[in-house]
């Protein structure tokens, strides 16, 4: 037998087997009609110049950077409600510690100090939902209540207002401003970190043993635990994973806005999780995509954008989440069941 002989054991597998196999597919297929659907509907109207491309692709960035370290999280069977609040936490912290009036601190110490804040909150969350036993939907709920009612309260405290603003001349001075604000290739910063950060955590998922340890702990944690699995750091290090990227998001903001205001992200937790699930991801666990999170965020971007190019009234975007996420669940509960048959 010649190595290039192949093994009779083993079925050939064709290329629609192999794309059955991939999570995203489903939102693959629907990135497509709803792009062509807008693309038809309003393409005259401005959503297929760059400036349309370029506003639909910054909504995406913002929110795909939030919905990539969610979807990991949700392929480790826990959700993290807490994060749009985490980003309104961090967006204050850091215009306060920055502000002239107030901490006065460089722009990259507040942000590393800011960090340090979210990277502890993350950590509590997944302790108390490892020490308690609860479900994480419970204390991160818990935890988004917690840190919106303390973030208003003690910006009122300090500022006697709910919006901390007066940063643009210290950003337009600091260098390091230029790596959140700045452009490339015509695109904004946010869109290249979105494209980084999904490429870093889909490569960690796909390519590296912690990836394989996330897949187990949303699929089995007892099984994974008793093949040697450290179910407690995965879950525990993906909550501060979530807090970090809402640090990200914050960061992004600020920078763009010149201010912060306590009700920043609010709703996102719930966008996020929309795109993850859009994307591929499970709500049970074990199963999922990054990178399908990345388009659910982009299918969710268009639909937002394409509405105003439309003239259709904004309200009905929430309609469509909805009627996306239920054909999304739908859809991807059928080509799950269509790849299990593919892998017998």
């Amino acid at each position: 037998m010649t190595a290039q002989s192949r093994d009779e054991r083993l079925q050939p597998i064709g290329l629609w087997q192999r794309l059955l196999l991939r999570p995203e597919l489903g939102s693959i297929a629907g990135l497509i009609v709803v792009f062509t659907f807008f693309a038809l509907m309003a393409g005259s109207s401005g959503f297929l110049t760059w400036a349309g491309t370029r506003n639909y692709l910054e909504v995406a960035a913002q929110l795909g950077i939030l919905a990539s370290a969610v979807a990991l999280l949700m392929i480790a069977g826990e959700f993290d409600l807490s994060v749009s609040s985490m980003i309104g936490v961090a967006a204050v912290s850091m215009a306060l510690l920055a502000h002239p009036d107030y901490g006065n601190l460089p722009l990259g110490l507040a942000i590393l100090l800011t960090l340090g804040l979210a990277l502890s909150v993350g950590y509590l969350n997944g302790y108390l939902v490892l020490r308690t036993g609860l479900p994480s939907f419970i204390v991160t709920l818990a935890m988004m209540f917690i840190l919106a009612g303390a973030n208003i309260g003690f910006t009122k405290l300090i500022t006697k207002l709910t919006i901390v603003s007066g940063l643009n001349e210290k950003i337009a001075q600091d260098p390091i401003a230029h790596l959140f604000t700045g452009t490339l290739l015509g695109l904004p910063a946010a869109v290249w970190w979105w494209l980084g950060v999904t490429g870093v955590l889909s490569f960690v998922l796909l390519r590296t043993p912690f990836g394989n340890w996330i897949f187990g702990a949303g699929g089995d944690a007892n099984a994974a635990r008793n093949v040697g699995v450290p179910v407690r750091r995965v879950k525990i290090t993906l909550f501060m994973l979530t807090a970090a990227a809402a640090t990200l998001l914050a960061t992004i903001q600020v920078m763009g806005l010149g201010s912060a205001n306590v009700l920043q992200g609010q709703g996102k937790e719930l966008e996020a999780i929309a795109a993850a699930v859009i994307g591929g991801c499970l709500l049970t666990g074990g199963y999922g995509s990054v990178i399908g999170a990345g388009i659910g965020a982009l299918i969710l971007a268009i639909v937002q954008q394409g509405i105003i190019y439309t003239n259709i009234d904004l309200d009905w975007f929430k309609v469509m989440v909805g009627g996306m996420i239920l054909g999304a669940v739908i859809l991807n509960n059928h080509l799950r069941k269509l790849s299990m048959q593919v892998r017998r």
